[in-house]
C-alpha cells in the first residue's frame, strides 16, 4: 500500500486502518484477509496504521487516493481515528480520495461537520455485487452530497439493473422512489467500476452481465471502467476489445 499500487482505477492507496469485518457476499472472499493471514495479522481485528497514517501529507502531486483498500473507511471500529483522518483530507486538497465502502448505513453520521455539500476532493462510493445489494445501498449513496458519487460493482457475482438509478429516474410504480427531492434530471451517480473476482476460488462473472451494465451506464452517458474478468490471476483482460477497452474516469 501506498505511493503505488496495482489498483487499475487509482493512482496509490491510503490506508490510516487496517483490518475489517464481513457484512455481504462480496466480501466472502476479499483479498484484505488473504494477505492479513499471510502476514501473520488478524483481519478481523481493526488497528489504527503505526506507519502510514499521516502518508498523504508527504505526497505533494496530484493523484488519486483509494483510501481504506485494506479496510471501510466507515467501519464503526475506526470511529476514535476517523476525525484525524477527515483532517487529513481537509489539509491535501491537491489529492482526489477516493472512499469506497460496504457500510453505506454509516456514512452519513461519520460525515465531519463541515461536509455541506461534499469536499471537492473526495468522491464517495459504495461495493455493489448483485441486485440485491444495489437496491439497499445505491439510494442511500444518491442522498448524500457528494462532488462524485460512484458504485464499484466487484466482485460482479450476478446481473445488475442500474435503470432505475439512471437518468431519467421518472420511470413507474416503485422505481420512482429512488428518485431524491428537488431531482433536476442530472445524474446521481458520476462512474461505474465493473470486474469480476480474482484470486484463488473466485466465482465466475458472466460477459454478458457486465455487457448490460456498460450498456446501461454508457446510454445514461456516465463514465464507466471495465477492470477485469473473473480470473484468479488479478486484472486478467476478459478477451473483449468491446469491453477491455473501457477504461473512463469522471471529468
Amino acid at each position: 500500500m501506498g505511493a503505488k499500487t496495482g489498483i487499475s482505477w487509482t493512482d496509490a492507496t491510503w490506508n490510516p486502518w487496517l483490518g475489517c469485518t464481513k457484512v455481504s457476499p462480496g466480501c466472502d472472499s476479499c483479498y484484505m484477509f488473504r494477505e492479513q493471514e499471510h502476514y501473520g495479522n488478524d483481519p478481523n481485528i481493526v488497528r489504527r496504521s503505526k506507519t502510514k497514517f499521516r502518508d498523504p501529507l508527504k505526497w505533494k502531486d496530484s493523484r488519486r487516493v483509494f483510501t481504506c483498500s485494506w479496510g471501510d473507511f466507515f467501519h464503526a471500529d475506526a470511529d476514535a481515528w476517523r476525525e484525524e483522518a477527515w483532517d487529513i483530507i481537509r489539509r491535501t486538497p491537491h489529492l482526489t480520495y477516493q472512499i469506497l465502502t460496504k457500510r453505506h448505513a454509516r456514512i452519513e453520521r461519520a460525515l465531519p461537520k463541515d461536509w455541506g455539500t461534499g469536499y471537492p476532493n473526495v468522491w464517495l462510493g459504495v461495493s455493489v455485487e448483485d441486485d440485491d445489494w444495489a437496491y439497499r445501498r445505491i439510494p442511500v449513496l444518491m442522498r448524500i452530497p457528494a462532488t462524485v458519487r460512484f458504485l464499484s460493482i466487484e466482485p460482479m457475482l450476478g446481473p445488475v439493473d442500474l435503470t432505475p438509478f439512471l437518468p431519467p429516474m421518472g420511470g413507474p410504480g416503485w422505481l420512482s422512489a429512488y428518485r431524491p427531492m428537488n431531482y433536476d434530471g442530472e445524474p446521481l451517480i458520476h462512474w461505474v467500476i465493473c470486474g469480476g473476482e480474482s484470486g484463488p476460488g473466485h466465482r465466475d462473472m458472466l460477459l454478458r452481465w457486465a455487457r448490460s451494465l456498460r450498456d446501461q451506464v454508457t446510454g445514461a452517458g456516465i463514465p464507466f471502467f471495465f477492470k477485469q474478468i473473473s480470473d484468479s490471476r488479478s486484472g486478467q483482460p476478459s478477451g473483449e476489445p468491446e469491453l477491455d477497452r473501457w477504461k473512463e474516469f469522471p471529468r
